[in-house]
Parts: C-alpha cells; sequence; structure tokens
C-alpha cells in the first residue's frame, strides 16, 4: 500500500534479498525468474522490455543499500550523483540540478549541505553516507524503495536516527519501502506488515504488530524470543538451534522441520500451504491451526521433543 512498509525478515540464506532483487530484475548473472508475476501499480514488470525495466528502476523504484561506500562512486562528489537523475530524466540543467541537490541533502539532515555537496563519498562518515544514499534514492521521487539492511553498517547510536529519518520521509511523501533485514528490531520498528522468510518461502505474513506479539510459526517466534530484551519473557519463548540449510539441500517436506521443536511427522513429508489465520494473516505451518492450540507457549520447552512435550 501506499506509505506503507512491508518487512522482509529472516537469518542470513532466507532469500530476503534475492526476492528483493528478483523484484527490481537485477539478478546476477545466472539467476533467472522461472514463473510467477511481478505487479507494480498494477503492472506485470516481467512483461517490460530491458530498456523500459532501466526506466522504471531509474525513475519509480528505488534502492538503498547496506554498504554505502558501495553503492556511491567514488570518483564522482555526492552533489554529481545526486543531480545526474536529475539532468537525464527531469531535463534540469546542471546548475538547478545542483541546487536540488543541496535541497535533497538537507531534507536528510546533513549539515551544511552547500558544502557538502562537493565532498566524495570517502570524505563523509558511515552514518552521513547512508544519509546521501538516502537524497540519492529520493532524487525522483520514486513510488517504491527497497531498504537492503540499511543500519546494519552503522554505529548503534545512529541506526535509530536513520531509521526515524525514512519513516519521516515516508509520511512526508507517502513513499512504499521494503524493508530487509535479519535483525527484527529495526523490522518491528518501521514495518506496517512483517513477512517472515525461510529458505526462500514465506512462512509467515500478516500486520507487525500481531506479528512479532503473537507469532503463529515457529520460526517466527524464535526470531522474536532472539529479539526479547534480556529479563523480559516473550510471548512464545523458542531457542533456535542450528543454522540454516543450504538452498541446494532443502530438507523435504517444511524446510524449517529439522530446527523446529514442534517438528511432527507430517512436517518432514508433505510441504505446509500458505494459508490465512483468523486474524487475517498467512502462516506456512502444520500446526496450524489445530494442534498449535495444544502448545503451551509461556514456558520453554525441551528442543526437538516434538508436539506431545509441549501440549498442556
Amino acid at each position: 500500500m501506499p506509505g506503507e512498509t512491508l518487512g522482509l525478515v529472516g537469518e542470513s540464506g532466507s532469500g530476503k534479498t534475492i526476492t528483493c532483487l528478483s523484484l527490481l530484475r537485477l539478478l546476477p548473472r545466472g539467476a533467472r525468474i522461472v514463473g510467477g508475476k511481478v505487479l507494480f501499480n498494477g503492472q506485470n514488470t516481467l512483461d517490460l522490455s530491458e530498456k523500459e525495466m532501466e526506466r522504471l528502476r531509474g525513475i519509480r523504484m528505488g534502492m538503498i543499500l547496506q554498504n554505502s561506500m558501495a553503492a556511491l562512486d567514488p570518483v564522482f562528489s555526492i552533489g554529481t550523483q545526486i543531480a545526474e537523475p536529475l539532468v537525464v530524466h527531469s531535463g534540469l540543467n546542471w546548475r538547478a540540478a545542483i541546487e536540488r541537490s543541496i535541497d535533497l541533502l538537507r531534507m536528510v539532515k546533513i549539515t551544511a549541505p552547500h558544502l557538502r555537496v562537493r565532498n566524495y563519498p570517502h570524505e563523509m562518515s558511515g552514518g552521513m553516507r547512508q544519509r546521501a544514499s538516502s537524497a540519492a534514492a529520493l532524487t525522483l521521487n520514486p513510488d517504491l524503495i527497497v531498504l537492503d539492511e540499511p543500519v546494519s553498517s552503522l554505529d548503534v547510536s545512529i541506526r535509530s536516527q536513520v531509521l526515524n529519518l525514512l519513516k519521516d520521509i515516508q509520511a512526508e511523501r507517502g513513499i512504499s519501502y521494503i524493508l530487509i533485514s535479519h535483525d527484527l528490531a529495526p523490522v518491528e520498528h518501521m514495518s506496517h506488515v512483517i513477512g517472515v522468510m525461510y529458505l526462500g518461502k514465506l512462512v509467515e505474513l500478516g500486520d507487525a504488530e500481531l506479528t512479532c506479539s503473537e507469532p503463529q510459526h515457529p520460526y517466527t517466534a524464535s526470531l522474536v524470543a532472539a529479539a526479547t530484551p534480556p529479563g523480559t519473557t516473550p510471548a512464545w519463548p523458542i531457542p533456535i538451534v542450528g543454522e540454516v540449510p543450504s538452498a541446494l539441500e532443502t530438507p523435504s517436506g517444511c524446510s524449517f522441520h529439522p530446527r523446529c521443536a514442534y517438528a511432527m511427522p507430517i512436517c518432514s513429508q508433505e510441504v505446509p500451504s500458505l494459508a490465512p489465520t483468523e486474524d487475517g494473516r498467512m502462516v506456512s505451518c502444520h500446526l496450524y491451526p489445530d494442534e498449535i492450540k495444544k502448545i503451551d507457549k509461556r514456558a520453554p520447552i525441551q528442543v526437538a521433543q516434538g508436539i506431545s512435550a509441549a501440549s498442556s
């Protein structure tokens, strides 16, 4: 929805970034989309030519990367990099485009923007470069911006500043975000809807507040428990063990079953469908709706003891 944020959360290797690169049609060489649709403002972008897609990415879609140093060209000044799309796509002359660049740097709360516009990326701090990357992504007022781990490389002291800045810009301009993160905290802070991914598939999708306070999938509950501050008991305190398997060796049935404390025989045999819940969310789990009601979510459990060990 316009002006809202979809958060995609999951451990490294869960498919968050590759999903968004597919949406933007920026897949690495050798990768391809084998099926489905990518609908943007009612249009299937998979039907567009590469030239049409380049224009769409340049004007209506943007992206802010985790590594701002890699996202910005080291041989051009910040002002030049922000101004160039305005010259190419909006027909402004360079003087007007630079003035607009200064306005954008001011909007993202960079001090002395009339001076910073002349800086090169290496002359800025990490937080300032991330703000400059945000200004560059906002240049043509896109409808959608993909935020790929936008604060994970920043000092803790300035992460909230950048996130709050992005929220303020969203409220002012009505931009939609897709926020990618392995950390549930910024996703919960920013998102209206959260999608939890595991090995390339959504396992839960729904309202952000409900998903974090009343998770319906064991993997979601594990992420919530891991992000819960010390001294606070999460609503469903499930430990998470092991690592995400290789995408080349996906487990049979539900791909999470080897790490799931509530795995049943059916979990290794059949892939659960992504089904609607009573509160309007979607969940992909054989526990839902019958077995999940038997689980005592108030106390930790012995990992891999099965549903019977957790039943009330």
